[in-house]
């Protein structure tokens, strides 16, 4: 079974007004980025493509992600239950790791992808996440997937450095102090 890195970008957001907060269901996804580490592969599915894309998360065992469990599996997860058939796939079946539930469970605290890169990577985001939404509105397809596979390499790369290290560098939200959390054993039983 593989094991998949993944973001993903949406059209709309709870904050317009005929969506609603937490309305997951009204969401619609743009994109789909996604690294398989079985097949050492990124890919980006567009809101066309979302068998594809099921047929390859059915076919995973462990997903990891940055907010995956409050965001991209309630959304994605109604996209995938909807195709039906030999593609639908329940993603809350799946082993997931949330980089930034991790953190959080340590520290008390949230950090951003962009911060939390930049502390460990030495890079960070190019764009702000709400541009997606505007990168599709405006038909710039191509960027929003490039954006969508930035925060999946990011994202990727950090979850690299978790599974090898058992520690990230994060930012203090109140004083951005780089703080080293090493994570216990209840995350170990996540790592391939």
């Amino acid at each position: 079974m593989d094991t998949l890195v993944f973001d993903i970008e949406t059209k709309n957001f709870f904050t317009d007004p005929e969506v609603g907060w937490n309305n997951f269901e009204a969401l619609k996804i743009s994109a789909v980025g996604v690294y398989s580490y079985l097949q050492d592969k990124y890919f980006c599915f567009d809101e066309f493509e979302l068998e594809k894309a099921a047929e390859l998360f059915a076919a995973s065992s462990l997903l990891i992600g940055f907010s995956i469990n409050r965001y991209d599996i309630p959304v994605l997860n109604v996209h995938f239950l909807r195709i039906g058939g030999v593609s639908a796939v329940d993603l809350w079946g799946k082993s997931r790791l949330d980089i930034l539930e991790e953190i959080e469970m340590d520290t008390g605290e949230r950090v951003s992808l962009d911060k939390l890169s930049r502390a460990n990577l030495g890079i960070g985001k190019d764009r702000h996440s709400a541009e997606a939404i505007t990168l599709y509105k405006n038909g710039e397809i191509e960027e929003l997937k490039k954006y969508c596979l930035q925060d999946v390499r990011l994202t990727k790369d950090l979850y690299d450095i978790y599974r090898r290290d058992r520690e990230l560098l994060v930012p203090s939200k109140k004083t951005d102090e780089l703080v080293k959390v090493a994570f216990g054993r209840a995350s170990t039983r996540l790592l391939f």
